[in-house]
């Protein structure tokens, strides 16, 4: 029995009692309800506090509303207590072959158990990175990597449907600059000071000027456009290369050029002009943001003519409405804590609800530690750590868990030497080695010939393996509810607390016979629970992006 289960029945309950007239609630039933594991074992298997919420409005106190519904809960088969606790708690116990049929629900489902329709029919759009195709993405753009490609595994779970969007910054002072860097380095310049710096510099402008014959005869104001779109279209080709590494995929990846060049940002400036939330001041163009909660206004279009960055912003959301989403979900790193107010702002500039039509998640700094020294500098970057250094140094499931472990809003400190130890106080290596134990039981159960072609739930009556189900059954509420609250780092404490809850029942229960034991009903009935255990920490490593490794 799943908690979403024994929640159904308590509803049933309340409405058999309301319907015979037991108890009358003001405002009617409700529709839906949480039960919760307590935090003593001794309490039960699972807890409602729903007579403290409607004891008062049916003219009772708690506790004698709990007792008119535990008389009701306790003609249930499936439960096997119900006990009343201070002013009104409802502590119950499940049937042992109840609670044991979410081994074979979950082996049921397969890769699908822990899915969910909660977010049905939401579409989303994520833009988990931004950044300009001018160099190697840096380790801010590594922890948002796995953090959203988490979070995009797991909306999807929650039945959202969910676009990963990258934002190219390919427009701007910023390109110029690194077609100017580019042209300095093939040409044995100096690199202007405000420019780019870093080994990749001088190997990019040199594997340019190999492939594009001619480009440094080119006038000077030429070479710099050459250079730049070359150096783009290669630095783009690499970052997209490295995601694809890390097991982060977009599935679009969006050009601010194109808002300029497809006539995006005029399009959108009138759709807010139509708003009335623009006006002119000093030869410029601005949006009246400070009508919602913004610090100051912002100028779209400056005197001399050109847009602002503000502008492409604006332009970028309004796209992202008129392309269906409901719902434009921005992370953006620590440094962008100023862009919450205006991205809201636009948002309301646009006629929408910044409450439910726009989300902004911001990552808290993230500091790498290698030999207890901090890792700061890049070989091959000059003043930024890598993505492709530290997947080298960490490897891409280390690196990954242990960046989506974490809550993003929080600073974060790791050390290389302690996310890759193979040790049990490791949190990934401690989960994969449980998946891989799990698997080599099974391996084991197959070669001494046993089948899984009988299962008896009420058989799985040991404590443990009580603690066991239960931790199970949870699965599909945390995926829910990570994926409601967008906190990806809620599968990586659940799936430990669930592998620590596997090899407390390894430890307590015999699952294989020993030599010539004879195969029994609750060997079988283990190695059901073992499968089902198996499925639910594959399901969960996958929702971070995670191997799930056979053997370790």
């Amino acid at each position: 029995m799943t908690p979403e289960q024994l929640a159904e029945k308590i509803l049933q309950a309340l409405a058999a009692l309301a319907a015979d007239g037991t108890i009358t609630v003001e405002g009617g039933l409700p529709r839906e309800l949480k039960v919760e594991r307590p935090k003593n074992p001794e309490h039960g298997d699972y807890a409602t506090n729903v007579a403290m919420q409607l004891g008062k409005r049916s003219g009772l106190n708690p506790r004698q509303f709990a007792e008119l519904l535990a008389a009701r809960l306790r003609d249930d088969e499936a439960i096997t207590a119900v006990e009343i606790a201070g002013p009104g708690f409802i502590n119950l116990r499940v049937a042992a072959d109840a609670q044991g049929k979410v081994a074979q629900a979950i082996l049921d489902a397969g890769a699908a158990y822990g899915t969910s329709d909660s977010l049905q029919g939401r579409a989303i759009n994520l833009e988990f990175i931004s950044a300009n195709p001018t160099g190697p993405l840096h380790l801010g753009h590594t922890r948002w990597a796995a953090v959203g490609d988490a979070l995009a595994r797991v909306l999807a779970a929650a039945g959202a449907s969910v676009t990963r969007e990258f934002y190219i910054n390919d427009r701007g002072n910023q390109m110029d600059k690194f077609g100017e860097s580019l042209k300095a380095a093939a040409n044995g310049e100096p690199i202007p000071e405000d420019g780019y710096h870093g080994e990749y510099i001088l190997d990019l402008a040199k594997q340019i000027a190999a492939d594009v014959p001619g480009i440094t005869e080119l006038p000077a104001d030429e070479q710099v456009i050459a250079f730049r779109e070359a150096g783009y279209e290669r630095q783009l080709k690499e970052q997209q290369d490295q995601l694809e590494h890390f097991r982060t995929k977009f599935d679009v990846w969006f050009s601010e050029r194109s808002l300029h060049e497809q006539d995006g940002v005029p399009h959108a400036i009138q759709k807010l002009r139509d708003q009335g939330h623009l006006y002119e001041a000093d030869d410029a163009l601005w949006m009246r943001t400070t009508d919602f909660t913004d610090d100051k206004d912002r100028v779209l279009i400056r005197s001399n003519g050109e847009p602002t960055y503000f502008a492409s912003d604006a332009a970028y959301y309004v796209n992202k409405r008129e392309r269906g989403f409901e719902t434009c979900v921005y992370m953006l790193g620590a440094d962008h804590h100023g862009y919450v107010n205006r991205l809201k702002a636009i948002a309301a500039c646009a006629g929408d609800d910044p409450e439910h039509n726009i989300e902004v998640l911001i990552g808290q700094l993230v500091k790498i530690l290698k030999g207890g020294e901090e890792m700061k500098l890049s070989k091959r970057a000059g003043t930024i750590v890598t993505l492709a250094e530290l997947v080298e140094e960490g490897g891409v499931d280390a690196l990954r868990y242990t960046l989506s472990r974490y809550p993003t809003d929080s600073p974060l400190t790791l050390d290389i030497e302690e996310m890759t130890r193979q040790a049990s106080e490791n949190p990934v290596f401690y989960v994969q080695y449980a998946h891989a134990r799990l698997a080599s039981i099974l391996r084991n159960a197959d070669e001494l010939g046993i089948k899984l072609d009988e299962f008896d739930p009420g058989l799985l009556s040991h404590d443990r393996e009580g603690d066991l189900l239960r931790a199970l059954a949870e699965f599909p509420r945390v995926v829910a509810t990570a994926a409601e609250l967008r906190e990806p780092h809620r599968i990586a404490r659940y799936l430990e607390d669930t592998a620590s809850a596997f090899h407390k029942f390894y430890d307590s229960c015999r699952v294989l016979p020993r030599g010539d034991e004879e195969v029994e009903p609750v060997h079988k009935a283990r190695l059901t629970l073992v499968s089902a255990t198996r499925t639910v920490l594959a399901n969960g490593l996958d929702l971070l992006g995670v191997s799930a490794p056979e053997r370790m």
